[in-house]
């Protein structure tokens, strides 16, 4: 993987941080009582608020890596690459944050799935 690659991976998990928070957050924030007493619209106000930042890093990160400006990977590597960095993000996310959240042998061999769909769509 060139430089571009990995500045584009780089970004993609940036973005995807941010996303996880923004979407699954609100759930683990609800323990503090702040929080809990926001209505939804305080809570789609503030996950919209992280969920732009996710926009900063994932509009870049697709345009510097798309092969048609320039980048090193095709629409549909970009969207595998996408999709594993998400799911990985937020397994670490629902370990960490959900302690009632556990990683079983099915969730392994998705990931071995997954594994299987990046060299599938690597393959020429």
């Amino acid at each position: 993987m060139n430089l571009t690659g990995l500045y584009t991976v780089l970004l993609l998990i940036a973005s995807n941080i941010f996303m996880t928070f923004a979407w699954y957050g609100h759930l683990k924030l609800k323990e503090y009582s702040w929080f809990a007493a926001l209505p939804l619209f305080g809570i789609i106000f503030i996950s919209w608020g992280i969920a732009f930042f996710e926009y900063c890093f994932q509009v870049p990160a697709n345009r510097l890596g798309f092969e048609g400006n320039g980048g090193p990977f095709s629409l549909m590597q970009l969207k595998i690459i996408q999709e594993v960095i998400t799911l990985v993000v937020f397994v670490l996310f629902s370990t960490l944050a959900f302690k009632t959240e556990a990683l079983k042998w099915n969730h392994l061999l998705a990931f071995v799935f997954l594994i299987a769909a990046v060299y599938l769509i690597f393959k020429k």
